[in-house]
C-alpha cells in the first residue's frame, strides 16, 4: 500500500509519488497473527469485520458509509468507493475526484479537479443523489466541494480580477456568493480543507516583494465570510483546524496555534531533505508522524522515524496510534479522521481515528490488505544437500526488503563460524545480497573469500541464524534460525540452470521443447512459475522419451533422449545460477528401444551419482549405475528385477522419499495404483508397498528433487487439460507424499504432451 496526496491544497499540498515494491506477489498474514478487532459501522453503530483495503492505493477521503481510494485496477489507476458495511466497491468513471470528508464526493473528467469544468457532486450513501454543475458560464474553476450542492470556486471576473465564491446548484441553476474578507491577491495555489463545523480552512500564497509567503484563512460557509486569518512565519504545507486550534507542517516541523490566544508552538523533528511530516487535528489533539513507506524506497537509507502519534495541545499527553503512516490525514464525519498505515498487531490498512471511552484518540482498523507490518520470515531456499561448489546462493525470504541482516553460519562439528551484516536494497545496482522478491542471501564463494571457515569448508551440518532489523524502524527486529546439510559436487536431480530450484522440461504438441523454471511459494505451499518458459528448440518429436537424469558429473541436471530408432542421446547441461546452456547431444548407445520405461535422477546405490533404471519388454528391471563421466555416463547394465515389471505403465525415480538407505522408485500399474519400492542402497529394492489409487489421471509424474527445501524429495504430476500438482515429500515410507496442491508451474497457453 502507498499513500500520496490525491490533489493540491491545505490537506494535500505536496504531491508525493511513492515507489511500491511487490516482490514475488501479495503476502498474507500467517495463521498465528493476532486477530483484528471488529470495526464499528458509522452508519448503523453495529460491529462489522474490517473490509478489504486495496493494495498500492492512495487514500482520497472517507465518509459515514465508505471510503475513497485511488487504486490500481487492471493495470491503471482508478478511483474507487468502498462501503464499510460489506466491502462493495464502486469504480468511478472519472479522471478527477475529490472528497468532502462525508459521503459526498466530486467527480470530473478533467486532468485534475481544477481542470474539470463540468462536475458531478455524488452522494455515495445508499439512495444518495447526484448534482451536476457546469462552471463554464461562470468562468469559474473548482477549489473544493463543501456539501451535496455547493462548492468553492475561483471566479474570473470581466475585469480580469479573480475572486473566491461559494457556488450552489438549486434546481439546475447555479448561484454564487462571493467570499468576503479575503486578502487582496490571495489567489496563488488556493486550496481548501473539507468542511468541518460549517467552515473550511483556506491556504494561499501571497507575494511579498520577491518572496512568497503562506497564509491560512477560516471561512464560515453560512455567511461566506473570512472569520480569521493566520500568518505562519514559515511555509504551511498542510493544514487542519478545529474549533480550538490550527495545525500545519513545514517539512520536518510541526506547528500548532491556539485560535483563542494566538499562542503558537513549533516542534522540529529534524528530518532529512527528502522527508516530510504528516499532520492532522482531532479537536485539541494534534496528529503527526513521518511519512513512511512500509517497504522502503529501495535505497537502504535509514530515515528519521516518528510513529503516527496523537498529542494533546492542552496537556501535552501523547498516544501512539499507528506504527507508521503512508498517507495524509483525511478528516471524517464528526470527530473522526482517517489515515492509511499500519500496526504490528493488526497489519496494513485503513484506520479510523476517533475518541475512545477514556477521552483519548484511538486507532481502529476499518479496512485491511492482509499484509503484515512486522517483518516476517517466509522461508529458507537452501537445496538439501547444499553444494558448496555451486553458484547457488544460500537464500532466505523476508516479507519486505528494507532490512539489515546480521547473518551467522556455523559448522556444527567444529564450531567454526562466519558472520556478516547484509545491507539490503534494490535501487541502482542493488545490494549484492538482495535477489528481488524479498529474497536475500550469500554465495559460498563469498563466504570462502571472507572467512577461513568458508575456505576450509567440509561436508556436514551447518547452523544458520540471523537478526533482521527494519531500516525504517517500523516493527521489531526479527530473529530466525535453522540448519542445512552441505556437501561438495552434489548432483542436482532437476535443476538445469543451477539456481537452486527445480526445472521442468516439457514438449508441446508441435515438438518444441521448453525449459520451465519454478520456485516454491511458501504461502501457497506449491511450485509456481518463476520466469516465462525458455524455448530450447523445435524438432523434439523425433524422440519418444526425454528423461532428466541429474548431473552426470555433479552440478546441474543433464538429460537423455531416446530416438525412434532406439538410440539414446545425452544432453550435457551447464548451469551458472541464471541460465542453462545445453551442449550438442552425445550418443550413449543403441538398442534402447528394448525398454518400455526409463527413469533416472535418483542415487540408487549410495555413491553420490545419479543412476538410471529401465524396464524391458519382458518385464525385467535393469540398473545402470552412474559413472560420473559424460563420455560414458553409465556402467554395464545389471538385472535387478525378473519379470513382473511389465504391469507398470510408468516408473519414476524419486530420490530418497521413504527415509531408508538410498533412492526409491515409484511405479504406476494399469489400474492407476501407485506402488513404492524402497531402495536398499545397492541398486535393488524392497518388496513393493501400495501408496494409493487414482494416479492414472496423470500423463507424467516427475521426481523433481527437493522443491520446497525441507530436505525431502518431492513429486510433480501433470495431467490432461494442463492440470498440474505438487506433492511434498514427507520422509515417511508409510505415507510418502502430503496432500497434493495445485501448481501453476506449467500453466499458460501451451499444452504439453511430455513432461520430465
Amino acid at each position: 500500500m502507498s499513500g500520496s496526496a490525491p490533489r493540491r491544497g491545505v490537506s494535500a499540498a505536496i504531491t508525493t509519488v511513492l515507489a511500491v515494491t511487490l516482490g514475488a506477489g501479495v503476502l498474507t498474514a500467517p495463521a498465528g497473527a493476532a486477530s483484528l478487532p471488529a470495526a464499528v459501522s458509522a452508519e448503523t453503530g453495529t460491529q462489522a469485520a474490517p473490509v478489504t483495503y486495496p493494495e498500492s492505493s492512495n487514500l482520497v477521503g472517507a465518509g459515514k458509509t465508505g471510503f475513497l481510494t485511488h487504486a490500481r485496477v487492471d493495470d491503471q489507476y482508478r478511483y474507487q468507493w468502498t462501503r464499510f458495511a460489506d466491502g462493495a466497491v464502486t469504480t468511478l468513471d472519472a479522471s478527477a475526484v475529490d472528497s468532502t470528508g462525508t459521503d459526498v464526493i466530486m467527480t470530473g473528467k478533467g486532468r485534475s479537479p481544477e481542470r474539470s469544468l463540468v462536475l458531478q457532486l455524488r452522494d455515495m450513501a445508499p439512495g444518495g443523489g447526484t448534482v451536476t454543475m457546469d462552471l463554464r458560464p461562470l468562468n469559474a474553476t473548482y477549489v473544493q466541494v463543501v456539501s451535496q450542492d455547493t462548492i468553492l470556486a475561483k471566479v474570473t471576473k470581466a475585469d480580469g480580477s479573480v475572486g473566491l465564491s461559494l457556488v450552489t446548484s438549486a434546481g439546475g441553476t447555479l448561484t454564487q456568493r462571493p467570499v468576503e474578507g479575503l486578502v487582496a491577491g490571495a489567489t496563488a495555489y488556493l486550496g481548501s480543507t473539507p468542511a468541518r463545523d460549517g467552515s473550511v480552512l483556506l491556504t494561499y500564497s501571497l507575494q511579498d516583494g520577491t518572496a512568497w509567503k503562506s497564509e491560512l484563512a477560516v471561512v464560515d460557509l453560512a455567511t461566506a465570510k473570512v472569520t480569521s486569518v493566520h500568518r505562519p512565519a514559515s511555509r504551511a504545507d498542510q493544514g487542519a483546524f478545529s474549533a480550538t486550534h490550527l495545525v500545519w507542517a513545514d517539512q520536518g516541523k510541526v506547528h500548532s496555534k491556539d485560535r483563542a490566544t494566538g499562542a503558537e508552538t513549533v516542534t522540529d523533528f529534524r528530518l532529512g531533505d527528502e522527508q516530510s511530516m504528516i499532520v492532522g487535528l482531532l479537536d485539541s489533539w494534534q496528529l503527526y508522524g513521518t511519512w513512511t513507506s512500509l517497504e522502503g524506497d529501495g535505497t537502504g537509507n535509514k530515515p528519521t522515524y516518528v510513529p503516527f502519534t496523537a498529542k494533546s495541545l492542552t496537556s501535552g499527553q501523547t498516544v501512539r496510534l499507528l506504527d507508521y503512516t503512508d498517507g495524509y490525514v483525511m478528516p471524517g464525519p464528526g470527530d473522526t479522521a482517517y489515515v492509511s498505515g499500519g500496526t504490528v498487531e493488526h497489519g496494513e490498512g485503513l484506520y479510523r481515528i476517533s475518541f475512545g471511552a477514556d477521552g483519548r484518540p484511538a486507532a481502529q482498523a476499518v479496512a485491511v490488505t492482509g499484509r503484515p507490518v512486522a517483518l516476517r520470515h517466509l522461508g529458507a531456499q537452501i537445496p538439501q544437500p547444499f553444494d558448496m561448489s555451486s553458484p547457488v546462493p544460500l537464500k532466505w525470504r523476508l516479507s519486505r526488503e528494507n532490512a539489515d541482516v546480521d547473518l551467522r553460519i556455523t559448522h556444527r562439528a567444529t564450531g567454526k563460524a562466519f558472520s556478516k551484516t547484509l545491507h539490503l536494497y534494490s535501487e541502482s545496482a542493488g545490494s549484492p545480497y538482495y535477489y528481488g522478491g524479498g529474497f536475500f542471501g550469500i554465495k559460498w564463494s563469498q563466504i570462502a573469500a571472507e572467512s577461513q571457515m568458508g575456505r576450509d569448508a567440509v561436508a556436514g551440518t551447518y547452523d544458520w541464524s540471523f537478526t533482521a532489523r527494519p531500516q525504517n524502524g517500523v516493527g521489531p527486529d526479527l530473529e530466525v534460525s535453522g540448519s542445512f546439510t552441505a556437501a561438495k559436487s552434489v548432483s542436482s536431480p532437476h535443476d538445469l540452470d543451477w539456481d537452486g530450484a527445480p526445472d521442468l522440461l516439457a514438449r508441446d504438441t508441435a515438438g518444441v521443447l521448453w525449459q520451465l523454471d519454478s520456485r516454491y511459494d511458501e504461502a501457497k505451499k506449491t511450485l509456481v512459475r518463476n520466469y516465462s518458459p525458455v524455448k530450447v528448440g523445435p524438432g523434439w518429436q523425433t524422440y519418444d522419451r526425454i528423461e532428466t537424469i541429474g548431473g552426470v558429473g555433479g552440478g546441474p541436471a543433464d538429460f537423455v533422449a531416446r530416438d525412434r530408432n532406439g538410440v539414446l542421446w545425452l544432453y550435457d547441461v551447464t548451469g551458472n545460477g541464471y541460465g542453462a546452456t545445453i551442449a550438442p547431444r552425445k550418443q550413449v548407445g543403441g538398442g534402447w528401444n528394448t525398454y518400455t520405461q526409463l527413469t533416472g535422477g535418483g542415487d540408487l546405490d549410495g555413491d553420490g551419482r545419479p543412476d538410471l533404471v529401465a524396464v524391458d519388454k519382458a518385464g525385467a528391471l535393469w540398473f545402470y549405475k552412474g559413472t560420473g563421466k559424460v563420455a560414458a555416463p553409465f556402467a554395464t547394465r545389471k538385472k535387478i528385477g525378473t519379470g513382473g515389471w511389465g504391469v507398470y505403465n510408468q516408473i519414476t525415480a524419486t530420490g530418497n522419499i521413504g527415509g531408508a538407505a538410498a533412492g526409491d522408485l515409484i511405479a504406476r500399474d494399469k489400474d492407476g495404483v501407485l506402488w513404492l519400492y524402497l531402495g536398499k542402497g545397492d541398486g535393488t529394492f524392497t518388496a513393493r508397498r501400495q501408496i494409493g489409487g487414482g494416479w492414472g489421471a496423470y500423463t507424467d509424474t516427475v521426481g523433481i528433487g527437493d522443491g520446497n527445501h525441507d530436505g525431502r524429495p518431492d513429486l510433480f504430476a501433470y495431467g490432461p487439460n494442463k492440470t498440474a500438482y505438487f506433492y511434498a515429500g514427507t520422509g515417511d515410507y508409510r505415507k510418502p507424499f502430503a496432500t497434493r496442491v495445485t501448481s501453476d508451474a506449467l500453466n499458460g497457453d501451451i499444452a504439453f504432451n511430455h513432461v520430465s
